[in-house]
């Protein structure tokens, strides 16, 4: 770390996810598990329609990083790739309590990780980045566990 600067002052990435690793070893994030509840049928009718509505202003707020770049999630280019929101994407981080709140109304647990240094960058733009973890073994560095009908600020 350069000198003067505090680990405070340094950008902070923010994930949702899963504190289990999935079948294929990875944390599914937040929109994954609202997603995965969904295909199970598991959704009440005003859970679905918060999920299709916000999911499709997700959609049109901010780029998939795989339409730039097909290999972004390729587990073997990439393995474990994960997105993490910048702090400075308050208006995609203004959403993300809804999806918190239906995934504590069915006991899904869901964790927010803060990090200054997540993993080795694959796709950077003005609200996200994508990393492959450091340690695939370790849960993406330190976090701050939050349960998922906890405010996570």
């Amino acid at each position: 770390m350069p000198k003067g600067i505090s680990d405070s002052e340094r950008v902070r990435y923010l994930r949702f996810q899963s504190p289990r690793r999935n079948s294929r070893g990875g944390f599914t994030g937040v929109f994954g598990l609202v997603n995965n509840l969904a295909r199970q049928g598991r959704l009440s009718e005003q859970q679905q329609a918060f999920r299709r509505r916000n999911n499709r202003w997700y959609d049109a707020a901010y780029t998939d990083p795989s339409t730039v770049d097909p290999r972004v999630y390729d587990e073997h280019v990439n393995p474990g790739a994960a997105a993490w929101f910048k702090p400075s994407a308050t208006h995609l981080l203004a959403r993300v309590p809804g999806y918190l709140q239906i995934l504590a109304a069915h006991g899904v647990a869901c964790q927010l990780l803060r990090s200054a240094d997540p993993g080795r960058v694959v796709y950077e733009d003005a609200v996200q980045i994508m990393v492959v973890p450091y340690a695939r073994s370790a849960a993406y560095g330190a976090s701050e566990h939050h349960r998922a009908d906890e405010p996570a600020e």
